[in-house]
Order: C-alpha cells, then sequence, then structure tokens
C-alpha cells in the first residue's frame, strides 16, 4: 500500500526540524506506508543513523508517537534505550508542513532472509525474542495489530526488532491495520478488537508462512470465506515435520488458550528446552540455549521494573 501524499526527499537533502531544530541528512527511502514515508538519515549532531518518519496525516501519526512514547516511558523503567528519538515538524519545499518523528534505525534483514541465510536452526531463538518483544507492548496495553514476517527485523544474533508502528491499537479498541492473512477475523477466530491474543495469532500464522508459504497462500485464495478456521489451518501444521513439534503451541496460540505474551513465551521456550522438541526443527546448540537464558533473564527485569514502575 503507497501513501497518498507526495513527498519526494532526495539523498543528501537536509531536514531540519521546525522546533527542535534537529538536522538530517536524507539517504534514502527506506519504504512506505498506509499513513507515511520512512527515509534512512544520518544526524549532523553524532553522525548516528536513524529513520525518518514523514506523515501524510498528522492525527495518524500521532497515535504512533503517542505509543512510541508509551514504550520509552517503560523502556525508561527497565534500563532499555529509547526507541523514539525525535518529533517535530519539516517545511516542503512548497511551504507545507509535515509532522516526522525519528527512531533508531535497525540494521537487519526480514525474518524470511534472515533465517533463509542463518539457517533454520535460528527459528526457535528468533521466535522466542520476537515474543518477548511483543510481551512488552502487552505489558504498555497495546496490539502490534499488523504484524507480518515484513515488519520483523532480524540482527546478529537473533536480535529481534518491530518495525512500522501505523498498526498497534490500544487494547479494547479496533485493530487500525492489518493484513488479512494474518488477520484473526479473516479466519473466523476472533474479532478484531485489539488484545494480546490478535498479535498471537498473527505470529502463529507466521510461523505457518515461514515454513508453507505456498500452500498457505493456496488455501487462503481457494477457502470459501465461511470455511477459513483455525482447524484449517492446523492441517498445514500437522503436515509440515518441522512445523508438528509445535502444533500444541500453535493450536493454543490460534484458539487463544494464551492469556498473554508473557505466558506464550514462557510455553515457548519450555518447548525448546524439552528433549526432542525441536529435534525436526533442528538442533538448538548449547551456546543458543544460553541465549535463551539470557533472554529470560531480561524478560524477568522487565516485568520486575515494569509492576514497580
Amino acid at each position: 500500500m503507497t501513501t497518498s501524499f507526495e513527498l519526494g526527499l532526495r539523498r543528501g537533502v537536509i531536514v531540519t526540524g521546525k522546533w527542535n531544530r534537529g538536522r538530517y541528512r536524507v539517504e534514502r527511502m527506506l519504504g512506505e506506508g498506509a499513513n507515511g514515508k520512512v527515509f534512512l538519515v544520518q544526524r549532523e549532531r553524532d553522525k548516528g543513523w536513524y529513520a525518518l518518519k514523514v506523515g501524510a496525516n498528522a492525527v495518524d501519526l500521532q497515535s504512533e508517537i503517542n505509543v512510541l512514547k508509551s514504550l520509552a516511558g517503560q523502556n525508561r523503567s527497565s534500563g532499555t534505550g529509547s526507541f523514539l528519538i525525535d518529533v517535530d515538524d519539516l517545511c516542503a519545499m512548497d511551504g507545507s508542513e509535515h509532522p516526522f518523528y525519528v527512531m533508531r534505525y535497525v540494521r537487519g534483514a526480514t525474518l524470511s532472509e534472515y533465517l533463509e541465510r542463518s539457517g533454520p536452526e535460528w527459528f526457535p531463538l528468533v521466535g522466542y525474542n520476537l515474543l518477548l518483544k511483543l510481551s512488552g507492548l502487552h505489558d504498555a496495553g497495546w496490539a502490534f495489530g499488523d504484524l507480518k514476517v515484513e515488519n520483523v527485523l532480524v540482527a546478529d544474533y537473533g536480535r529481534v526488532e518491530l518495525v512500522d508502528y501505523g498498526g498497534v491499537t490500544a487494547f479494547g479498541k479496533s485493530v487500525r491495520q492489518f493484513t488479512e492473512i494474518y488477520d484473526r477475523g479473516y479466519w473466523n477466530a476472533g474479532s478484531r478488537t485489539a488484545d494480546a491474543g490478535y498479535d498471537l495469532f498473527s505470529f502463529a500464522v507466521m510461523c505457518i508462512q515461514l515454513h508453507e508459504k505456498r500452500k498457505l497462500a493456496q488455501m487462503a485464495a481457494s477457502l470459501l470465506p465461511q470455511n477459513r478456521s483455525p482447524e484449517e489451518l492446523m492441517k498445514l501444521v500437522q503436515h509440515n515435520n518441522a512445523l508438528r513439534p509445535l502444533s500444541g503451541w500453535l493450536g493454543g496460540a490460534l484458539t487463544g488458550r494464551f492469556a498473554n505474551g508473557r505466558e506464550a513465551a514462557a510455553a515457548w521456550q519450555r518447548l525448546m528446552h524439552r528433549p526432542g522438541g525441536n529435534r525436526r526443527a533442528g538442533a538448538v546448540p548449547g551456546w543458543m540455549k544460553a541465549m535463551f537464558m539470557a533472554s529470560a533473564a531480561l524478560l524477568a527485569v522487565t516485568i520486575y521494573w515494569y509492576v514497580r514502575s
């Protein structure tokens, strides 16, 4: 989906914030969505690389900014860095003003690209780290909403970042943006009301897509709307050697059996440590198990500080 406004920021152009006077040199456009365009920029002050998102609509962009500010407060409590760097307006050559915000730039590959390059044995750790990332959002009362392969970036050693917060929605509200094949409502598995279960359903579909992309697309295209269901998705799980050991977890995510993201992450971790639990998906090396434990420790610290704050 493309934006409804034209704003060409060529390489080398300097974007100067109207209020905070931050100066950013544009390198290239990273992508565009329903409510804005994202550019890779270098901040003059520290020569660091960042992602700058210019909004087509001030109200829509402010909703994203509110989410990122909420997460920034949570990150300060847990001792981790803020995702949001700057919020301001820019003045275009034609005199029009456009809101923008600046966030950390994540150097990484999409989830499918990373697994293709690094190997399927990384899937358990990457999936676990993604569940931890979703848990942080859920603890703050938000659902990511538009969770899909393209919105997950993976850096070195399986570190995960979510990108494009345009679909993030407060719990209890109607999901703002979604992609049909990952959508709980599309599969007649529940409503489009934002909650932890909505994201976990999308996570399960994403797992299926990573292993059965062609069959999932065929199923979505051939089934009548009234025949779509979690049971149909589970048929793909049962016929895939890598997914079959995860069938209990995936079934729970597809039918809403997990209370929240933390419970789902804990169940995922137990499954990965179970003897033979991941044999078909590739053995988990000893050093990767250590990283599982480190990630679990980080989650415990995050929850502790979140409760205290």
